[in-house]
């Protein structure tokens, strides 16, 4: 058999790019764990109006706080059991999810518009433009979150529209530094020089070379935003500053079972696992998304 034969025969049996990246992906547990979880909570909330078994608006005087199934007083009527005012616990769970997820996507959307661009315009220019835009980061550092959430609904109100603007205005601070600080890497390197070099506009410079190459970071802060957008919601729900009765925000279930925690123990554990599962699964998705993009395991 010839030599080219041999190295034919190394070609086939050598995996194809394809089959490396699926290994990879697949063989992340880390990423696997919080890609399912969280997919298997975005179709829970797509599918809330099927899944849920009752309105979880409705009100029954005469059937509040039912334990859950696996108490002996338990009825399957109603799994999760119900709450202070009768209302269903299990569909109440499921609509939740809906309010947890955009709060969060939102708030992440518009926190990292403007944090990116920030971040970016500072970490490109440099000079007086990254001079003003760290002096609005370090503002922002200096506004408590919660502070100004309980004066926006002292003003305003409290309503979710309210709590999605706050939180979306109020977190952009993270990307900011972040993708500054890559930024600032990333523009000394040659593909950038090269671009800069054959008359490329800072615009194409910016679309073309920059932001595909600081991806990583963003995807991973991104993450990092939105279940800190989630755990805030549900503090400022739990103060009653967030989303307003009776909307199921987890956060509000909490609030409204912290009287009867003592005796009716469910009506805040319930809700506190399911946004302990959601903020774990999409930290735990980001950390694989830091993984599997970053520049040494990309080949």
């Amino acid at each position: 058999m010839s030599v080219e034969s041999f190295i034919g025969i190394g070609d086939r049996l050598q995996p194809s790019a394809a089959a490396i990246l699926r290994r990879r992906v697949f063989g992340h547990t880390t990423f696997v764990f919080g890609a399912g979880t969280l997919a298997f909570i975005l179709l829970v909330a797509l599918n809330a109006s099927w899944l849920a078994p009752h309105d979880p608006y409705a009100q029954n005087l005469a059937q509040r706080l039912i334990p859950p199934i696996w108490n002996a007083d338990g009825s399957w009527t109603h799994v999760l059991g119900t709450d202070q005012l009768g209302r269903d616990y299990l569909s109440r769970v499921i609509y939740g999810t809906r309010i947890s997820l955009l709060i969060g996507t939102a708030a992440m959307t518009m926190s990292g518009l403007i944090g990116t661009t920030l971040g970016v315009l500072a970490g490109y220019f440099g000079g007086r433009i990254d001079l003003a835009i760290n002096f609005i980061i370090t503002t922002r550092l200096a506004m408590p979150i919660i502070l100004v959430a309980l004066a926006v609904a002292a003003l305003a109100g409290s309503s979710l529209e309210n709590v999605i603007l706050v939180l979306g205005l109020l977190l952009w601070d993270r990307f900011a530094v972040v993708t500054r600080s890559v930024t600032l890497h990333v523009r000394g390197l040659d593909y950038v020089a090269a671009a800069q070099a054959v008359g490329c506009s800072s615009l194409r410079v910016l679309a073309s070379e920059i932001l595909p190459n600081i991806l990583n970071a963003i995807i991973v802060v991104a993450t990092l935003e939105m279940a800190n957008a989630i755990l805030l919601e549900a503090a400022l729900s739990f103060l009653g500053v967030g989303v307003p009765s009776p909307l199921p925000s987890w956060g509000l279930m909490i609030a409204e079972g912290k009287e009867y925690m003592f005796f009716t123990p469910w009506v805040i554990t319930i809700p506190g696992v399911a946004l302990f599962t959601l903020v774990l699964a999409i930290n735990l998705l980001g950390d694989g998304v830091r993984d599997l993009t970053a520049p040494e395991n990309r080949n």
